[in-house]
């Protein structure tokens, strides 16, 4: 049977897998459309139980445990902070410093939108470290290193920072990234252009923490997808500093 997306690591007590765009990781009320991947992978795996999600648009690293004692472990350890999570992201603007702490904490589902909130009264605490590593003329690559994960907090964080993600349409304008709007003489067909990145620029790149049951550590990495890739090399090729 062909996967429906690569298998990063597995074994009796987990599964991680590599997410694309356009997967939910468990069922969702907001989207009861959309394909999940928990169901998916069940078909070959049995039964899977979330740790943790990544939402719906974004790619990478996707972890499940695979009984109740793993999953038991794993929810701990997330919820411990003993788990390195490292995500990359192309934003709108270019921050003033190369690292960063945004410490806002943030109440999901807080507005007409379903989208997460600044709340200082109600929020739950949330912090999210940031470093450019790759500068360009008006976009950033951004590398985030979330201490907890509270839902969209990388996406809420960086817009509190002016710095919005690439077509993220709840935080940013959600408008793709075209390469006739960084080629400037662009002469193409607009109306059959097609865009270099339709989706939120977000992707998990990597989770590391220790195994459930033999308590060795884990590295789990995810290579960029193809459409992050390809605006990389446009942004490298067209917007240098």
């Amino acid at each position: 049977m062909k996967r429906p997306f690569p298998i990063l690591y597995v074994d009796t007590e987990m599964l991680a897998v590599d997410k694309p765009a356009g997967l939910l990781a468990v069922p969702d009320h907001w989207d009861p459309d959309v394909p999940v991947a928990r169901e998916m992978l069940s078909k070959e795996f049995g039964r899977l139980l979330p740790v943790h999600r990544i939402d719906k648009e974004t790619t990478g690293v996707l972890l499940y445990a695979r009984n109740e004692a793993a999953h038991r472990e794993l929810n701990e350890r997330f919820s411990t902070r003993q788990v390195e999570k490292v995500y990359l992201a192309v934003v709108h603007g270019e921050p003033e410093e190369d690292a960063w702490d945004v410490e806002l904490p943030l109440r999901a589902d807080g507005d007409r939108m379903h989208r997460t909130v600044i709340d200082a009264s109600k929020g739950k605490p949330a912090k999210t470290r940031f470093e450019a590593i790759e500068r360009f003329r008006g976009f950033t690559l951004v590398r985030a290193l979330p201490e907890t994960g509270r839902t969209h907090q990388i996406r809420v964080h960086l817009a509190a920072s002016g710095l919005t993600i690439v077509a993220d349409p709840l935080y940013g304008d959600g408008a793709s990234l075209m390469l006739s709007a960084l080629k400037r003489k662009w002469k193409g067909d607009v109306y059959e252009e097609r865009p270099l990145l339709g989706r939120t620029a977000l992707h998990a790149a990597k989770v590391a923490l220790m195994h459930p049951a033999t308590g060795a550590r884990l590295a789990i990495e995810a290579p960029l997808p193809r459409d992050f890739r390809a605006t990389l090399a446009q942004l490298r090729k067209l917007c240098s500093p």
